[in-house]
């Protein structure tokens, strides 16, 4: 029998017990007692033994696994099954698999996950590992009929693995995983076929659709204290089955990408992309030397206050001036700047040169006096030993006065080590630096260290401002974001506001200010200082009629 990837049968279990490399559990909710008989010593479980309480099971259990543990003891309906993966201090992670009987008790087997799980499959989810996929996909293709193929992808698997921990993050995969599992139909074949990817194939009228699929997996959720709100980017291709179909091993290698072709969401792939490596490794070429040809620098994004419509002030957003190529937005070369480390040189330019303008623009125009700049802190800036000091350099080389200059940081830089981080971001406050806590919602909100840490703004990621009018669980993010952001008296900054209906209903909302192409792209600084002097800016009278 197979039960979410695990393999179970009556000679795999009595082999288990046999080696003793089994133990038998029994629980009963209403003795709060679990029973251990068998291999439980071995496998690391003796502090429990002969028998415990449900408090002390748990209290051996690892935090991020306690979920599973509550659901293993949660009492079901006789006949019930329950199967769940549960790492304990001190012991191999072990599957536990037992059933409910008659009596409110229930009763199984725990084994370490290796000798329970298939062969061919993927440790971590259950699912099928990607060379399996191929062989059972190439069988399954060969039926007559359509069948889809779909790809999907975790965004932001780094950031996750470097705030989270990879264990923690381990966890998102897996459950990930059985979400595509549990949203499919039986006679899918489901699989983990990448480090952050999955695939599933399955025919196409059983298939639920590309945005069902994206929503399930997107669907919020906690995992060891953190709220998680995955983003996928999703690939799909339907093909017609039988002897003439596509090899299983070209068809997924088309769909993946497609995934890269349209990493901020589900797009169809174009013929160029087949060329992609020559262009790439030219592109990286270029990028070696660009800072000091002046060929990287900042344009500014207008910061604007919904209720008025005013001026606040900008973000400084990185554009690439290419020679060839004309003017590159960041999707083009950040990956790349990434992989070469050149991303502190070009923070440190970044910096330096938004600072400079914004002194520039105080100097030639007094209505600039009230605007402040934001610029981007990269993963791990924050860490830097000399950040204090270059930014005291920043606003005294600029003459720019306290609250003018203003650092953004990702949740997942803070929670990486939250008490260095708290330090460093105070210090940076007591230097008359602003602080934002950039796309709040898109990962992992600790709520406990948002209340400690001095933070002014919180920006809300565009991802869930673009979609908040179709997708409902956008909406309540947002709401949700506007609220605390009220609650904690910070201010509240929505990026992507593409429209004037978004606009209004996130002024109705309750939120202070919106950048977004509905007021303006982001503003070469000739441009941007036109924009200054064509509206309104905060914090001056606004001009009268006529």
């Amino acid at each position: 029998m197979s039960d979410g990837g695990w393999i179970w049968d009556v000679s795999t279990t009595l082999a288990a017990l046999g080696a003793g490399e089994a133990a038998l559990w029994a629980w009963s909710p209403d003795d709060d007692r679990l029973q251990l008989a068998g291999a439980a010593r071995a496998l690391g479980l003796g502090p429990l033994v002969p028998d415990c309480s449900s408090a002390a099971f748990r209290a051996l259990v690892l935090p991020q696994d306690r979920n599973q543990a509550d659901e293993l003891l949660e009492p079901r309906a006789p006949g019930a099954e329950v199967v769940a993966r549960i790492r304990m201090r001190g012991a191999e992670p072990c599957v536990w698999r037992g059933r409910w009987l008659e009596g409110g008790r229930a009763t199984g087997v725990l084994a370490p996950q290796t000798r329970f799980a298939a062969a061919d499959h993927d440790s971590l989810t259950g699912l099928l590992d990607r060379r399996s996929f191929i062989r059972c996909a190439r069988e399954r293709l060969q039926a007559p009929g359509q069948h889809q193929l779909v790809v999907a992808d975790l965004d932001r698997l780094r950031r996750l693995n470097e705030a989270l921990g990879h264990e923690r993050a381990d966890l998102v995969l897996a459950a990930l995983g059985a979400r595509l599992a549990a949203a499919l139909s039986p006679k899918a074949i489901v699989a983990r076929i990448g480090e952050d990817e999955f695939a599933a194939l399955f025919p196409a009228a059983t298939g639920p659709g590309v945005e069902h699929l994206r929503r399930e997996l997107e669907r919020p959720m906690r995992v060891a204290g953190f709220d998680i709100h995955p983003k996928m980017s999703l690939g799909v291709v339907e093909v017609r089955g039988g002897p003439d179909a596509p090899e299983a091993t070209e068809l997924l290698r088309r769909v993946e990408l497609k995934v890269e072709a349209g990493k901020a969401g589900f797009r169809r792939l174009g013929p160029p992309l087949e060329g992609d490596g020559l262009s790439r490794l030219a592109l990286e070429a270029d990028l070696k030397g660009a800072i000091e040809r002046g060929e990287l620098g900042p344009f500014y994004q207008p910061i604007v206050r919904l209720g008025t419509g005013a001026l606040a002030g900008f973000e400084a957003l990185v554009r690439w001036r290419h020679p060839r190529r004309g003017l590159l937005t960041p999707e083009h070369f950040l990956p790349l700047c990434e992989e070469l480390g050149m991303m502190g040189e070009l923070g440190v330019m970044m910096r330096r040169e938004a600072a400079a303008q914004l002194g520039a623009w105080r100097r030639l125009r007094p209505a600039a006096a009230g605007l402040t700049v934001a610029v981007n802190l990269s993963v791990g800036e924050l860490d830097r030993p000399d950040l204090l000091a270059e930014a005291c350099d920043l606003r005294r080389s600029a003459d720019l006065p306290p609250g003018a200059l203003k650092l953004e940081v990702t949740e997942g830089d803070v929670m990486r080590d939250p008490e260095r981080a708290a330090v460093t971001l105070h210090n940076l406050r007591a230097a008359g630096v602003t602080l934002a806590l950039d796309d709040f919602g898109v990962g992992f909100s600790s709520l406990s260290y948002l209340t400690r840490l001095p933070f002014d703004t919180l920006k809300i990621d565009g991802y869930f401002v673009r979609t908040m009018t179709a997708d409902p669980g956008s909406a309540k993010i947002v709401s949700s974001i506007i609220k605390l952001g009220q609650d904690l008296a910070l201010e509240v900054v929505a990026e992507g506001v593409e429209d004037a209906a978004t606009a209004l209903r996130l002024q109705a909302l309750g939120c202070d200010y919106g950048q977004g192409f509905s007021f303006s792209q982001a503003l070469s600084p000739g441009d941007a200082l036109a924009y200054i002097e064509a509206c309104d800016v905060e914090g001056r009278p606004a001009r009268k009629a006529g």
